[in-house]
């Protein structure tokens, strides 16, 4: 898994009927774009996430903002 500050963290859910959970990526803290990352939830909570493999990375949006 590979990401950029500004990509999208996308978790499937587990249980039929769950939601995605959607967070942008804040920090990458490697030179390869391998986690961890610092992400920010749709709910506004930032933690630091190692993500799983029910998780993948969708590109942001060019131009856009962080914040």
């Amino acid at each position: 898994m590979r990401a950029q500050p500004g990509d999208q963290l996308i978790v499937e859910g587990q249980i039929v009927g769950q939601h995605a959970r959607r967070a942008t990526i804040l920090e990458v803290h490697s030179l390869d774009g391998s986690p961890p990352y610092l992400v920010r939830w749709q709910d506004g909570h930032e933690a630091l996430t190692f993500p799983g493999p029910d998780a993948h990375i969708a590109p942001g949006e060019p131009g856009h903002a962080i914040g």
